[in-house]
C-alpha cells in the first residue's frame, strides 16, 4: 500500500490541523467540522492524482478546448458518524461522485478490550470503481477495516483510497496488512502513539463528540 502524509510538506492544510488539535478552538463545533472539511479538500485533491482521466472536448465562447477530465466512476464512502464532515469535504471537490456510508463503532467492554460492530450499510453497486473510504481518525485500524469489508458485499472495488485526517503509527501498520496491495492510504498527519484506551496521542479528541456533541 502506498502512504501519502501531507503534513510532511509545509501548506495551508498545517494551519487548519493546528486549529482541529486546539482545546480552545475546539469549543466551536461549527468551526472544528468546517476545518475536517477542509482537511478533505486537501484529501480529495491528492486523491484525484491517482485516478485515471480522458480528454473531453469543451466549446467555450470562443472556441473549443481539449481537457483532461476524470473517467473512473468514484464512489465516496464514510464511517459515520465522524466521517460526514469529512464526507462533505471529499463531495465538494467530487461533486458528481455516488455516496456510501457504514456506521462502525466500538465498544469498550468491562475488562478492557475493544470490539467493533456494524449496524448499517448502504452503498450502490462498487463493481470496479474507485472508493474513497472517508474516516477522520486511523486508530487501530479495525472499524476501517471492517467498513471495507461490509462495503464489499455491493462488488469488489477497482480501487480504494483511505483518506484520514490523524492516524495513529500503528493504524497505519494494521491498514497497510489488511488492506489489499494496490490500495492507497493519504493522511494529514500520523502521531506516534496509541494510548491504553485506544486513542490517538497527541490527536485531537474524539471526532464525533467534537463535530456533534457527546453520546450516551
Amino acid at each position: 500500500m502506498e502512504v501519502q502524509i501531507l503534513n510532511h510538506n509545509n501548506s495551508i492544510l498545517n494551519s487548519f490541523l493546528a486549529e482541529l488539535r486546539d482545546v480552545t478552538v475546539q469549543k466551536d463545533a461549527m468551526r472544528f467540522r468546517k476545518n475536517i472539511e477542509r482537511v478533505g479538500w486537501f484529501l480529495a485533491y491528492e486523491a484525484s492524482k491517482s485516478l485515471n482521466y480522458q480528454v473531453q472536448n469543451v466549446t467555450t465562447p470562443l472556441s473549443d478546448s481539449q481537457e483532461n477530465t476524470v473517467s473512473d466512476a468514484v464512489v465516496v464512502a464514510s464511517v459515520l458518524r465522524a466521517g460526514m464532515p469529512l464526507h462533505n469535504g471529499v463531495l465538494e471537490v467530487f461533486d458528481t461522485a455516488e455516496n456510501a456510508f457504514v456506521s462502525a463503532y466500538r465498544i469498550e467492554n468491562p475488562d478492557g478490550s475493544l470490539e467493533f460492530k456494524i449496524e448499517y450499510n448502504a452503498a450502490p453497486n462498487l463493481e470496479g470503481k474507485t472508493v474513497l473510504l472517508c474516516d477522520p481518525m486511523l486508530a487501530t485500524g479495525n472499524s476501517m477495516l471492517l467498513a471495507y469489508q461490509a462495503l464489499l458485499k455491493h462488488g469488489t472495488p477497482k480501487q480504494v483510497i483511505i483518506l484520514s485526517v490523524i492516524g495513529s503509527e500503528k493504524g497505519v501498520e494494521f491498514v497497510n496488512e489488511k488492506f489489499p496491495s494496490n490500495s492507497k492510504l493519504i493522511i494529514a498527519a500520523v502521531d506516534p502513539i496509541l494510548d491504553e484506551k485506544s486513542y490517538i496521542v497527541p490527536g485531537l479528541g474524539d471526532a464525533g463528540d467534537l463535530c456533534y456533541g457527546s453520546k450516551e
